[in-house]
């Protein structure tokens, strides 16, 4: 099965100073046909007014990767972290047993992310926050957050569930195979456009696909990606 998700038709929200994006079912959108995809609950594509955020907010249990695509985010927990994610890089909390948390937009213009929330496969964790800048040289995917014990994986910020999301940007005409058997895949690409199943898709769509045992995309252009990659 693969289901391309076009930017238009996904969930929308706007008020004065977050204009979200919702490719599964949040707060007052809902959609009974997309109720998460396996552990995967959450991906809201969000646009952060400059000198605006969230508010200091609880979690728990829940693994929260958020994939800065331009500007920067600003986080601080009651658990004494702190620190800047700018474009490109990743910030992982892991909820655990409870966190409350501030993520702010401190830059003088707005901040776009993907907002990412796979449920845990280890409840009542001692919660954490951590962040890591990635190379950008295109021409691979790599690993950006994994709970899986695979090669190629190591590096990645850790998170409490057998899943990874991965990000890179990809050359035009490069493809890219990843093996799938007993796995899910949702894809988005934050810029540039992909030929997926014979079909193009371009930035900000998102393409789920399941029940394969491998899936092939290809680069019409330069292309950056952001793939989560989970157990079905």
């Amino acid at each position: 099965m693969i289901d391309i998700r076009p930017f238009a038709k996904l969930g929308k929200f706007k008020n004065g100073w977050l204009n979200a994006n919702y490719h599964f079912s949040f707060a007052n959108y809902y959609n009974p046909n997309r109720m998460g995809f396996g552990p995967l609950l959450v991906w809201n594509d969000d646009t952060i007014r400059a000198g605006t955020g969230f508010d200091p907010h609880p979690h728990r249990d829940m693994e929260i990767i958020t994939y800065v695509r331009t500007g920067a985010i600003t986080h601080q927990d009651n658990q004494g972290n702190e620190g800047r994610t700018e474009a490109g890089d990743v910030q992982v909390m892991w909820a655990g047993r409870g966190i409350v948390h501030s993520e702010y937009n401190l830059e003088t213009e707005d901040t776009t992310v993907f907002q990412i929330w796979i449920e845990t496969a280890q409840k009542s964790i001692k919660p954490g926050w951590d962040a890591r800048t990635f190379p950008k040289a295109p021409g691979s995917l790599r690993a950006l957050a994994s709970g899986r014990s695979v090669p190629g994986h190591e590096d990645a910020l850790l998170i409490h569930q057998d899943a990874a999301i991965l990000g890179g940007v990809l050359k035009k005409g490069q493809e890219i195979t990843l093996p799938m058997d007993g796995r899910m895949l949702y894809l988005v690409p934050t810029t540039g456009a992909l030929e997926v199943d014979g079909k193009r898709v371009t930035a900000r769509d998102g393409v789920a696909v399941d029940g394969m045992k491998e899936f092939t995309f290809k680069a019409l252009e330069e292309t950056e990606v952001v793939v989560a990659d989970v157990a079905a």
